[in-house]
């Protein structure tokens, strides 16, 4: 069982002052995964919903599956989530969600 669920709409990668962002977005109530990461590698930011649900270095493994793309978080990072261990990132109906994760690989997501 998933803590916290994003039903992705449409998603997007996008470079802008020297970071990379990765974000899935549920377009009818307006929750979103984001992933930040610096252009030359470095830590990754994610974030759910809110950037006070969000944390540096704070996934532990992800994969892709039945329940879309899962996210597991860093058991020292889950309070910053509200002690959530992980996010599923529904991609069933995902526009732009291939680029996404292949984002995501090249970023060093542990597990994709």
């Amino acid at each position: 069982m998933t803590d916290l669920v994003v039903k992705a709409a449409y998603a997007t990668v996008a470079t802008e002052d020297g970071q990379v962002f990765v974000g899935f977005v549920d377009a009818r109530d307006e929750a979103y995964a984001l992933f930040r990461q610096p252009v030359g590698g470095g830590p990754i930011w994610f974030e759910v919903n809110d950037e006070d649900f969000g944390a540096e270095d704070a996934i532990a493994g992800a994969g892709i599956g039945a329940e879309g793309l899962v996210i597991t978080l860093s058991p020292a990072k889950m309070g910053r989530f509200g002690y959530a261990s992980r996010v599923a990132v529904r991609l069933k109906a995902c526009e732009g969600a291939d680029d996404a994760v292949r984002a995501l690989q090249k970023m060093g997501v542990a597990g994709l």
